[in-house]
C-alpha cells in the first residue's frame, strides 16, 4: 500500500532521535541537526553507536521506511569535470540554500552523430532534474559517492538518484566510461577490458580530491577525504566491486541490479561493507543467479534487497524516456524497430524494467532512493544507526522487499 510523509521533517527528527540515543554528552547537540559530520565525527559517531543498547522507539516502522524517499534539505549543484584524457564526469553537489535552477540531458547527445540522424520522431529522449550548474556549495565538508553506470550507460543515466544523494549532503561523482557507454555499444566498439571502468572511477575521485583543493572549484573545501564510497549499476556494480577491492579509500559499496561481475576473472571480493539491491523480474541480471550468489560470497555486514516487480532498469532514468521505454521506445517511433531486432540483446536491455511485467518505476524509484540513502548515510555515521533498511520494513512499501543481512 502507498503511504505519504513529509519524509524531510521525519528524517530530521530522527537525525535527533538517533543521536540523542548514541550520545550522552553535549556532543549530541552538534550533530543533531542534518549538517554533514566530517571524519572525525563520524569516528566519535562509531565509536558511540556501540554504546546504544536499543534503537529509538520515537518513530514507527512506517515513517522509517519512508524517511529518505523524498528529497532532502539541500539544494542540488552540478558541474562536469574531465580526467587528464579528456573524459567527462559530471558531479552534483548540496548547493546552497536558496539555490535554484534545472538541468536537462538528451540521451540523443550521448549517441553517435549517423545515428542520431535517424532519431526522428518527437519523442521525450532526456530528463530535466533540479539542479543548478556551477553554484555554490552548501557550508561544510561533505562524504564523496562514486557512481559508475552501466553497459550502454551514460553518466547522466541515474539523476534520480544521484541527485537525490546530494540532496541528502554527499557529493556524487560519475565519470563516462567510454569503453561501455552508449555510443561505444552502438558503434560497436565497446572493449572487453573490465579494468578501464575501474580507472576511470579511481581517476574520478583523485579528480574530485583534487578539486577540493582547488581555490577555483565549487568544490574547494568540501570533500570530506576520509568518507568515500561506491554506487553502480549493472556493469557498474562489477566495477564499483573491483574498485573497492584496489583502492582502500572507498569504504563501501552498493550493487544495484548487478552481482560479483568484477571477480568472474577470480579476483577476490572486498571487505567493506555491502549493499546489493535487485529487482525481482530482471530479465538482464538474475537475481537468483547473480545476485544472491555475490551476497553469500561477500564479507559481512553485508544487505540484499530484492524488490518485487523491480527490472533492470528501475536503478536509472531511461523508462522515463521514449514514451516509457526508453531509447528503444525512442527508436521504435522512429521506424528502426528492425535495427534493434538486429542487434542482439540491445532491445532486452533496454526495455526490462520499462514494460510488463516490470512496475511502474514510479513506484519503485522512491524505494531504492531511500533505500541506498540510508544504507550510505549510516555507513559514514552521519545517522547513528541504519534507518529503515532492515527486514522490519520488508512489507511497508507499495511493494513487498525481500531484505536479508548478515
Amino acid at each position: 500500500m502507498t503511504r505519504h510523509h513529509n519524509s524531510p521533517a521525519i528524517a530530521l527528527l530522527l537525525s535527533g532521535a538517533l543521536l540523542l540515543a548514541a550520545c550522552s554528552d553535549d556532543s549530541a547537540d552538534e550533530g543533531a541537526d542534518d549538517t554533514p559530520v566530517t571524519s572525525a565525527a563520524a569516528a566519535d559517531t562509531t565509536n558511540t553507536v556501540a554504546e546504544t543498547t536499543a534503537p529509538p522507539t520515537t518513530l514507527s516502522p512506517e515513517d522509517l521506511a519512508m524517511a529518505y524517499t523524498e528529497a532532502g534539505p539541500h539544494p542540488v549543484g552540478v558541474i562536469t569535470l574531465a580526467l587528464a584524457d579528456g573524459t567527462p564526469v559530471e558531479v552534483w553537489y548540496p548547493a546552497a540554500e536558496g539555490t535554484t535552477g534545472s538541468e536537462t540531458y538528451d540521451l540523443r547527445d550521448h549517441i553517435p552523430e549517423a545515428i542520431r540522424a535517424l532519431l526522428t520522431a518527437d519523442v521525450p529522449a532526456g530528463l530535466t532534474y533540479p539542479a543548478s550548474r556551477d553554484a555554490e556549495a552548501a557550508e561544510g565538508r561533505f562524504p564523496l559517492v562514486l557512481f559508475s553506470h552501466g553497459f550502454s550507460g551514460v553518466r547522466m543515466q541515474s539523476t534520480i538518484l544521484t541527485t537525490h544523494l546530494a540532496s541528502w549532503g554527499m557529493i556524487v561523482v560519475s565519470p563516462e566510461h567510454p569503453s561501455r557507454n552508449l555510443a561505444a555499444v552502438l558503434a560497436a566498439s565497446a572493449p572487453s577490458d573490465p579494468q578501464a571502468s575501474v580507472n576511470d572511477l579511481t581517476g574520478a575521485l583523485d579528480l574530485a580530491l583534487a578539486a577540493d583543493g582547488d581555490a577555483t572549484s565549487p568544490l574547494h573545501e568540501h570533500v570530506d577525504s576520509g568518507l568515500i564510497a561506491a554506487v553502480g549499476h549493472s556493469a557498474g556494480g562489477g566495477t564499483v566491486l573491483r574498485a573497492a577491492v584496489a583502492d582502500d579509500r572507498i569504504t563501501g559499496f552498493v550493487s544495484l541490479a548487478s552481482g560479483a561481475l568484477g571477480s568472474e576473472d577470480g579476483a577476490a571480493m572486498p571487505t567493506v561493507p555491502s549493499f546489493f539491491i535487485a529487482g525481482s523480474v530482471d530479465a538482464v541480471v538474475s537475481p537468483d543467479e547473480t545476485t544472491r550468489p555475490a551476497f553469500a560470497a561477500a564479507a559481512s555486514p553485508s544487505l540484499l534487497w530484492v524488490i518485487e516487480g523491480a527490472g533492470h532498469n528501475a536503478f536509472d532514468d531511461f523508462c522515463t524516456f521514449g514514451n516509457g521505454t526508453g531509447i528503444i521506445g525512442l527508436a521504435e517511433a522512429s521506424g528502426l524497430g528492425a535495427v534493434l531486432d538486429s542487434m542482439g540483446g540491445l532491445r532486452a536491455l533496454g526495455e526490462d524494467g520499462c514494460i510488463p511485467p516490470a512496475l511502474d518505476v514510479a513506484v519503485t524509484f522512491p524505494i531504492i532512493n531511500h533505500a541506498v540513502t540510508a544504507w550510505l548515510r549510516a555507513l559514514f555515521g552521519i545517522d547513528a544507526e541504519s534507518v529503515g533498511i532492515g527486514p522490519e520494513v520488508a512489507d511497508l512499501y507499495a511493494t513487498p522487499v525481500v531484505i536479508e543481512q548478515k
